[in-house]
């Protein structure tokens, strides 16, 4: 399996850490970064693992906006590094910061830019965009004419969910789909065909993963609970939802 959205930059012992999930099964991961800096660093792991990195570059919603020197040279860096690029990623509208919030026209300016960035270089977007957010971030992407996008760990009306779905767009869950009822119900939203898993590691959860250290072998648990909901076999589960993520990222 491949977990579609990760902050692999954020580990620690990254080496001892792949070689057990690569042990486990997890055939990749979706890397996206927070800033210029994470950038960099996801390119550097990106050329360490090559064939388990998609790389995914950009600047989290919920912090500060870039300086236009930090912005200039990230804009280089997306033409300059194309062909180790799987997507533009983690980008999207703050909703938890209120220091950001404050700043929102700003933000969706700068989203709409970034959007036209990924559109021109055919790349697919990891999208943070929670909430009402959902609905603005896709008016974005529907202006900017955005083929390919990923909402990852969407919070969003169910009205919300459906244009994501109709778009063609894809939609990820987290292992909170393991104890959580919000995302049992968002699985009932979203086609199979369309459907991603990730931890958003490190990020904590809670439930059975409480205290642990967040891993993509929970990638494992969350495919038994989208198995159980979908009544499917889990091995066919698991191999519909690699292919959607290579589909989209591949």
């Amino acid at each position: 399996m491949i977990d579609a959205h990760i902050h692999l930059d954020q580990y620690t012992d990254i080496d001892e850490q792949i070689n057990r999930w690569q042990e486990a099964g997890i055939i990749g991961v979706v890397a996206v970064s927070t800033d210029l800096r994470s950038s960099c660093r996801t390119l550097e792991l990106k050329q360490r693992f090559p064939s388990f990195v998609y790389a995914a570059i950009g600047f989290h919603p919920e912090q500060p906006l870039p300086s236009e020197a930090d912005w200039n040279e990230w804009t280089e860096l997306v033409k300059q590094e194309r062909p180790l690029l799987a997507a533009i990623g983690e980008v999207g509208l703050p909703y938890y910061s209120a220091e950001a919030c404050a700043k929102l026209p700003a933000y969706q300016e700068r989203l709409t830019e970034i959007a036209a960035i990924a559109a021109d270089a055919s790349l697919p977007l990891a999208l943070h965009a929670v909430y009402d957010r959902a609905q603005t971030a896709l008016a974005i992407l529907q202006q900017t004419g955005v083929r390919h996008a990923h909402f990852h760990w969407l919070k969003a009306e169910p009205a919300v969910v459906k244009q994501i779905v109709q778009c063609g767009y894809y939609i990820s869950i987290t292992p909170e789909v393991c104890y959580r009822e919000r995302d049992k119900q968002l699985l009932s939203l979203v086609p199979i065909e369309q459907l991603l898993l990730e931890t958003d590691g490190p990020w904590p959860f809670a439930g059975p993963f409480a205290g642990k250290l967040t891993t993509p072998l929970w990638l494992l648990d969350s495919a038994r609970a989208v198995a159980a909901h979908y009544g499917r076999d889990i091995e066919q589960v698991k191999t519909m939802i690699t292919a959607n993520t290579k589909r989209l990222y591949g």
